[in-house]
Formats: C-alpha cells, structure tokens, sequence
C-alpha cells in the first residue's frame, strides 16, 4: 500500500513544482522548451571521446535548479530510475571498441571512455527534460508543441497517455486497497489471483478512461486540448533564450575546462 501511495506521489510531484512561482517558471513555455531541445542537440552532438567537454552543459542544469527553487533529492531519484537503462545501452562498449590508452601506466580500452560518455550524455538530457516538466508542466509543454505547429493529434496523444497514467494509478491502488482488505493475511499479492487481478486494473482503467473522456465532450471537447492562456513573449523571456543558446555554442565550439585549466595555471603565456 505504502509503495502505490508513494508511486502516485511521485507522478503529481512533478505537476506541483510546476505550479511553484519563480523567475524559471514565469518564462515563456515556448522559450523554455526551444531551450530545452536546443541543449538536447548540443549534448548530444559531442563526440564519443569528448567527456570533458560536456562538463560545462552541468552548468545549465545547475542554475534551474537553484533560480526555480526545485528539490535537489526527487529529481536525482528519476534520474537513477533511468540510469540502469542508460547503463545496459553502453556496458558492451568497453568489448567493442579495442583502441586503447594509458593513464599513469594503466592500459585502458577507449570503450570504457565510450561508455562514461553516454552515462554522461543521458544523464544530461534526461535531466534536462525532467527539468523542462517541473519547471512548466505537461500543459506548458503541450501549449508550447501547438505554438510550434506540431499536430493536434500527437499533442493530445501526449498529453492523455501523461494523464492516463495517474489513472491506472489510481486504479492499481484501489484495487490493492480492496484486496488487502479481503486477504489480511497475505504480505502480497498471491500468484494465483495475480492475472485476474491485473486483467481486473485495466477493465476499470478503460472504463474510468471512457468516463472521463464522455465528462470531456459533455464539457464542450472537440479534439482540441486547451491548456489556458499564456502571456507573450517578452524581452526577458528573448534575453534568457538567447544567452543560453550562446552558452550552449561557446561550449560546443571551445574547449571550456581546457582553457580554463590552461588560463589558471598560465600555460597560455
């Protein structure tokens, strides 16, 4: 019971960040997601070597959390939820790739730098995204895709999945509350019961589903998901856009832990 509670806690925890009031989420949702999708670009255009070049794109993600007053815990615990996924995606690298190196006389294979490279990189765009959803919220999100002129269709398809998670949520846990209630007794769920008992949870999904969706055309829904109005966009909103994006190039096109190594020590002199 405690794990469903704590499970539906965490799929609105995103939802009420994006409700808090901050210099973050008062940007554009526009702004804001072109940002996003530019620094997914530039995170991932680096080379497969290029580890240390990725440290400065630390610095973006930094900065959100502390000016949108985001807690620190919740948004490492979904960034570790995804890593074992990131993890399986890079683990036969260091077998694949035969190039070696030295480092203090320790012979290295190049896959192993492969590998520390998309831990890195997914680290940095799944944080980056999850960001994006705390900061302006699925609504935000979807209202900034319509500006954009992405299909209605794909941006209601998006936005009812998100919602219909919650739903099966829910679900899953009333039914869980239901069964505990007839089998005291049991630590789990029994494996005899355990298909019906999920068979049961998306029966009632599809008809919650169903319900919803008839309580949406009763309320005047025509294919279109309105998600409220957003003020234009304003000069700060511009200035924030563009000095990230000149951010993002100054780190692309330079080696900024390698001239900063270089200006500390005076090695350029």
């Amino acid at each position: 019971m405690s794990n469903v509670t704590t499970s539906q806690y965490n799929l609105r925890l995103l939802d009420d960040l994006a409700r808090l009031d901050s210099p973050i989420h008062r940007i554009h949702p526009l702004i804001k997601l072109m940002t996003t999708i530019i620094y997914l670009v530039v995170v991932v255009s680096f080379g497969k070597y290029e580890i240390l070049g990725l440290l400065p794109l630390l610095f973006y993600l930094v900065v959100i959390i502390a000016l949108a007053e985001l807690p620190l815990w919740p948004i490492v615990k979904r960034i570790l939820w995804v890593e074992p996924l990131i993890i399986g995606i890079g683990i036969l690298n260091p077998w694949f790739d035969q190039q070696v190196f030295t480092v203090g006389g320790l012979v290295l294979s190049k896959g192993w730098l492969t590998f520390l490279a998309i831990c890195c990189k997914g680290g940095l765009t799944v944080t980056a995204a999850i960001l994006l959803i705390a900061t302006t919220g699925m609504d935000g999100v979807a209202a900034a895709l319509r500006l954009l002129r992405v299909p209605r269709v794909f941006v209601l398809q998006l936005l009812l999945t998100y919602r219909y998670v919650a739903v099966l949520s829910g679900e899953v846990g009333r039914v869980l509350v239901a069964y505990s209630l007839r089998a005291p007794r049991d630590q789990g769920i029994r494996w005899p019961v355990l298909g019906s008992l999920i068979g049961q949870v998306l029966l009632r999904t599809f008809d919650r589903a169903e319900r919803i969706y008839q309580a949406m055309c009763l309320r005047g829904f025509a294919g279109e998901y309105h998600t409220g109005r957003h003020p234009g966009i304003r000069l700060w909103d511009i200035a924030y856009g563009g000095g990230w994006v000149l951010f993002f190039g100054l780190a692309r096109a330079y080696n900024l832990p390698l001239l900063i190594g270089v200006w500390l020590t005076g090695g350029g002199q």
